[in-house]
């Protein structure tokens, strides 16, 4: 139905059907990606707006109605779109103190915690500011993509300091199997030493003995 916004509350908005015929949209039901603050964010008194019945409740004779039910749910979407450890380019629109609201474009927002706008420079993201930032969780039941920019440079970092630590250890290994083969070879050398050794002391008490005969 089109029904006209007669008035605002917090948690949702009056509207009038027809004449007599009055309905309440809550506030969530009025978009499936942007979180509204206060339905005046959404829209205003006088406005036309397209709602859908949702419930019907005969002995208060009131309507329960929504607005974004006349498109489908696009979280559905959104769940490979925005798949853990994508990432995505964003704009800071909001900052708060827990963190910062970010818009992902197409109506959709996600949510950086403070601790994950610092940059690779040691600063803090500012609000306009448009950076890449990776999806480190993502929720369709509660609408929520969790959002860190500092996650991009802190993983590279700790990707090239294992490549080091990878490249010490083969180092240490071929030196380990250098040494083994050196002292391989020394104790090789001294056996057989020892065993020359062994044969001239044999034919020189030989030869003595030979002698005193």
């Amino acid at each position: 139905h089109k029904a006209k916004v007669r008035n605002f509350t917090n948690f949702g908005v009056f509207v009038e059907i027809e004449e007599g015929i009055d309905g309440l949209i809550h506030i969530s039901d009025l978009s499936w990606t942007k979180k509204v603050k206060h339905p005046a964010e959404f829209t205003q008194i006088g406005a036309d707006i397209e709602v859908v019945v949702l419930e019907i409740d005969k002995d208060n004779r009131r309507l329960s109605l929504g607005h974004k039910q006349l498109e489908d749910n696009p979280w559905n979407a959104f769940e490979q779109q925005f798949a853990v450890d994508s990432i995505h380019q964003g704009t800071i629109t909001e900052l708060t103190d827990k963190g910062a609201i970010v818009s992902l474009g197409e109506n959709v927002e996600g949510f950086a915690p403070a601790k994950q706008l610092v940059k690779e420079d040691g600063t803090t993201a500012k609000a306009g500011e448009t950076l890449d930032f990776k999806v480190i969780e993502f929720s369709k039941a509660t609408k929520r993509i969790l959002l860190s920019h500092t996650r991009l440079f802190e993983e590279a970092k700790r990707q090239e300091a294992q490549a080091e630590r990878a490249e010490r250890r083969k180092a240490d290994d071929a030196a380990k199997d250098s040494v083994k083969k050196i002292n391989a070879a020394v104790e090789k050398t001294t056996l057989g030493d020892i065993a020359s050794l062994a044969e001239l002391k044999a034919r020189m008490e030989s030869a003595a003995e030979a002698k005193e005969e």
